[in-house]
C-alpha cells in the first residue's frame, strides 16, 4: 500500500504541506503514532482471542513497514526518520509485548527472521515488500521463539522474541477521509478518519467487528454463496446475506472485546452514540442493520452470556464459520 503521509498529517491537523510535497519528520511521526495505535489494539484483540481462531500465526507485537510503501518523493525523509538500512524496518513496538520485552526498538532495521533474509523489492512492483515481510513472520512456528537479526546504529544484533500466537490478521491503516473499514479474510483495514473521531475503546469496537469477519470466514463464505459485492449488493438475497454476516460479526465482536479486557457494553454505547451519528461508509447501508438494531442485538447477546463465563469465551456464533450461507 503506497502511503500519502502528507494527507495523514492534514487529517491530524499538524499543518503539513500539500500531498505533492515531501513529508517532513512531524508528518512521519504522526503516521507512526497512528499505525502503532491501531497496531496495539489489533495486537490485544488478536492475542486474547487466539483460542477462537482456526488460523493462527506468531504475533510478536511489532508494526513493520517498508521503504517502497512511501511515495518516491517521501522516501528520502522516510530513510532519515526510520533508518531502512534494508528495505524493511520496525515502525513501532507495542508496549509490554514479547517484542518490547525482548528489547526490539522502533527504527530497528530487520535483516533476517529465523535465518531467512527480509524480502527485497524487485523494482517492478511485483514484490510488495511489507506484505512479503508479514507473510514471512506468519510462516514461522507459533510454538518457538522468533529470532530476528536487526541493525541498529550500524551494528547487527540478534533478538530472541518469546512465542506469542494470535489470530492471523494484518491490521492496516488506510489514509483517507472516508469513514470505512473492511476485512478480506487476511486483512483488517481501518480508515485513518476513525482515529480523529474515536477514543481507543470505541476504535476497538470497530476493529473487533472487522476481525470477527475474518474469524467467521465471511469473505470466503460470501464468495462461495456467489453474493454480489457490486451494485446489486444491497438487493434481495445479496443484501440479506450481507446483513446476516454483519449481524454475526457484531455478535462475535462483543465477545472479542470482553476476551481482550474491554468493557463489552462499550459496543452497545457505541451504536447508541458515535456509531449512529457517523454518516456514510459502513454505518448507513442496506447491507447493515440500523445502528439502533445493532445496539439491541449486541445487548441481547450480552444478556445471553452465561453467568461466570470464562475468558476467553467461545460464543455459539463461532460454530457458524464452517456453514454455508443460505
Amino acid at each position: 500500500m503506497l502511503r500519502s503521509t502528507a494527507l495523514l498529517a492534514t487529517l491530524l491537523t499538524i499543518g503539513a504541506a500539500p500531498a505533492a510535497a515531501p513529508a517532513d519528520t512531524a508528518t512521519l511521526e504522526a503516521l507512526r503514532a497512528a499505525d502503532l495505535r491501531l497496531g496495539a489494539i489489533g495486537y490485544r484483540l488478536a492475542t486474547a482471542n487466539a483460542a477462537l481462531c482456526s488460523d493462527v500465526a506468531p504475533v510478536p507485537g511489532i508494526v513493520v513497514h517498508a521503504i517502497d510503501q512511501y511515495a518516491e518523493s517521501e522516501q528520502p525523509a522516510a530513510r532519515t526518520a526510520f533508518g531502512f538500512a534494508t528495505g524493511v524496518a520496525v515502525e513501532g513496538v507495542v508496549p509490554d509485548s514479547p517484542a518490547a520485552r525482548a528489547g526490539l526498538h522502533a527504527d530497528d532495521t530487520i535483516v533476517s527472521v529465523n535465518g531467512q533474509p527480509v524480502p527485497v523489492a524487485d523494482g517492478a512492483g511485483h514484490v510488495r515488500t511489507r506484505d512479503a515481510m508479514v507473510a514471512l513472520i506468519d510462516a514461522q512456528p507459533v510454538d518457538r521463539p522468533l529470532t530476528m537479526v536487526v541493525r541498529r546504529a550500524g551494528s547487527d544484533r540478534s533478538v530472541a522474541i518469546a512465542p506469542s500466537l494470535g489470530c492471523r490478521t494484518l491490521f492496516e491503516l488506510r489514509v483517507g477521509t472516508t469513514m470505512d473499514a473492511v476485512a478480506d479474510g487476511r486483512l483488517v483495514q481501518i480508515s485513518s478518519a476513525f482515529l480523529d473521531k474515536l477514543a481507543d475503546p470505541q476504535l476497538a469496537v470497530v476493529v473487533a467487528h472487522e476481525l470477527s469477519h475474518n474469524i467467521l470466514r465471511h469473505h470466503a463464505r460470501l464468495d462461495a454463496a456467489r453474493v454480489s459485492r457490486g451494485l446489486l449488493r444491497e438487493l434481495g438475497r445479496n443484501g440479506r446475506l450481507h446483513r446476516a454476516t454483519e449481524d454475526d460479526a457484531d455478535r462475535l465482536g462483543v465477545h472479542l472485546l470482553r476476551n481482550a479486557g474491554w468493557d463489552p457494553q462499550e459496543a452497545v454505547r457505541f451504536w447508541r452514540g458515535p456509531g449512529a451519528r457517523i454518516d456514510g461508509g459502513i454505518f448507513h447501508s442496506r447491507t447493515h442493520s440500523s445502528a439502533s438494531k445493532r445496539a439491541q442485538l449486541i445487548a441481547a447477546e450480552l444478556a445471553a452470556l452465561p453467568k461466570g463465563a470464562p475468558i476467553p469465551y467461545r460464543p455459539p456464533v463461532l460454530s457458524t464459520r464452517d456453514q454455508p450461507l443460505q
